[in-house]
């Protein structure tokens, strides 16, 4: 474009507003999920009248909720019936088995949106946040982000070991850093069934990972370690060591730590399977794994959204040689594997 080129933009403040409304749709979300709104269509278009009957609500509150679901793209609406979209049945009909609307207990929960919007100047000028670090480990908001985040994390579980269950030879003792739900440890388990896993996350945490593996048929293959990954012995002769999710929490000095540490403890051949989301090297590209970045911002001291380049450094400075990164759909998270 020759500088003398004009972009010709229309000027509007739609993105300002919607953006500083954002919170509707969280409070939407929040009291649909409450309600089993998506579940209650039962797979058929009905009216505000017939699901404020079911869910014992005012008509007009379920309309305006309805309409507005229908706004923000989930729910359609034809004269006065409303139905779910294919990816609200998919994610948020409690039969679903993609059902991931108990996320929104974590994600949604006062200390998140305390944390987000009380003072995000404060979090912006100091480059990060307290967050949740001054919790205490056996505080209940772990066990509700470990119930909560399970069906979000089931479909890159999944993933990771369909990746696995291609290995020439499958993994015999597997260790699971920061297992909240279990969701990693159980779909490894299941595709290598002689597969030993030993979980590491607080106390409480913990007795919802076991409960998880309970009813996934594969608890009596999994031993716990309550405790900081930082600061609990993690053993040793790992075939594979999964860290999902986790490194986003920390700093590169602290990551390095992680990574150093977990290297020590793989056995000869071993490898360390890592799910981050990762944004390229502009930093606001794709859209989630760059906007994921301002959510560490503001819920922890240290952590970012690491690029590709920025995590094989860190690899590198934990003595890791091999370096193999690829994406993960559905999510829209990538899989790294250390070798």
């Amino acid at each position: 474009m020759s500088s003398t080129q004009v972009v010709h933009e229309e000027i509007s403040p739609a993105l300002l507003v919607d953006a500083m409304f954002a919170f509707r749709k969280t409070a939407a979300m929040k009291a649909a999920i409450e309600f089993d709104l998506f579940t209650k269509f039962g797979g058929q278009a009905r009216t505000a009248a017939m699901l404020a009957s079911d869910i014992e609500c005012a008509e007009r509150g379920v309309r305006i909720l309805c309409d507005f679901l229908v706004v923000s793209g989930l729910l359609t609406k034809s004269g006065e019936n409303y139905a779910p979209t294919p990816s609200s049945k998919a994610f948020l009909d409690r039969r679903s088995p993609a059902y991931i609307g108990a996320a929104i207990d974590f994600m949604g929960s006062p200390q998140m949106m305390s944390l987000f919007l009380e003072n995000p100047a404060a979090y912006v000028r100091n480059g990060g946040s307290v967050g949740l670090a001054n919790v205490e480990p056996d505080n209940p908001i772990w066990v509700k982000f470990a119930r909560g985040m399970f069906g979000l994390n089931t479909a890159s579980a999944k993933a990771v070991a369909s990746d696995v269950a291609t290995w020439s030879k499958l993994p015999s003792k597997v260790l699971d850093v920061a297992a909240g739900p279990g969701a990693f440890g159980i779909e490894i388990a299941m595709v290598a069934p002689s597969a030993s896993v030993v979980a590491i996350d607080w106390k409480p945490v913990l007795a919802v990972t076991e409960e998880n593996a309970t009813n996934a048929g594969v608890a009596g293959r999994f031993s716990f370690r309550p405790g900081s990954a930082f600061e609990v012995d993690w053993g040793s002769g790992y075939d594979l060591i999964l860290l999902p999710n986790f490194l986003h929490h920390f700093d590169a000095e602290g990551c390095v730590m992680l990574l150093k540490k977990a290297r020590a403890s793989l056995a000869a051949g071993g490898r360390v399977a890592i799910v981050e989301f990762v944004p390229n090297e502009d930093r606001v590209s794709p859209e989630f794994p760059a906007a994921f970045a301002m959510v560490m911002l503001a819920t922890t001291p240290k952590g970012d959204a690491y690029t590709e380049r920025e995590l094989a450094d860190m690899a590198k400075s934990a003595g890791f040689q091999e370096f193999v990164s690829r994406p993960l759909p559905p999510s829209p998270a990538s899989l790294i594997f250390l070798e």
